[in-house]
């Protein structure tokens, strides 16, 4: 996900096959989880204060899942498998590479709006948090089939037919190891800024655009 995937931090609240959410309540659930994580981080948040904010009680939310850790490896499905069918209806749609360009960067603005520091912290830097894990795991599923759709934008010629997206995946690794370096976050205002950095320098370099 980076143009949709430079940091795997994303948004929205679907999945990948479409989530099939089990009711009302399982999608507050969900929804309000991604909510206080994003804007606290994982650890700091509890189970009580996921059901305050979704209005559902604990005993609803076990029934859904068994702790805390398994509703946020759920949120991160959610949010990655949405982006990736939007980043998919995107590089099909019959509108300009210029266009697109510019949609993926809004796409990625859109999706990194309300993420905190303590996000970027618990998420992408804590491998003692299982987590963690799920997300490399995840994210490496998904680079399989994104890199497929960079060579078809090559084959149809609105990406350079030079480069090889293999290497992207490589690059967006080691960028996200400096994102989340509290000396790299202290350099913006908020981890957006950060984020939208990074998705600028993979789609522009350092060239001057509007």
């Amino acid at each position: 996900m980076y143009f949709r995937l430079y940091s795997y931090i994303c948004e929205h609240n679907v999945s990948y096959v479409i989530m099939k959410f089990k009711s009302k309540k399982h999608r507050q659930l969900l929804e309000s989880a991604k909510d206080l994580f994003w804007k606290y981080g994982f650890k700091r948040v509890t189970v009580e204060e996921i059901c305050e904010t979704a209005s559902v009680s604990k005993m609803t939310f076990y029934r859904f899942y068994p702790n805390k850790m398994e509703i946020a490896k759920a949120v991160f499905d959610m949010v990655i498998d949405k982006g990736i069918e939007d980043f998919r209806e995107l590089m099909q749609s019959e509108i300009s590479a210029p266009e697109k360009m510019r949609k993926m960067l809004q796409m990625k603005f859109e999706g990194t709006n309300d993420i905190s520091k303590e996000f970027m912290m618990d998420f992408y830097n804590n491998p003692d948090l299982e987590v963690s894990a799920h997300i490399q795991k995840r994210s490496a599923e998904v680079w399989t089939s994104i890199i497929e759709d960079f060579r078809q934008g090559q084959r149809e010629g609105w990406l350079r037919k030079d480069f090889k997206p293999e290497v992207i995946l490589i690059l967006s690794q080691k960028i996200m190891e400096l994102a989340s370096d509290e000396k790299v976050l202290s350099l913006y205002s908020n981890p957006q800024d950060l984020v939208m950095e990074i998705a600028n320098f993979f789609t522009y370099g350092i060239s001057a655009h509007e």
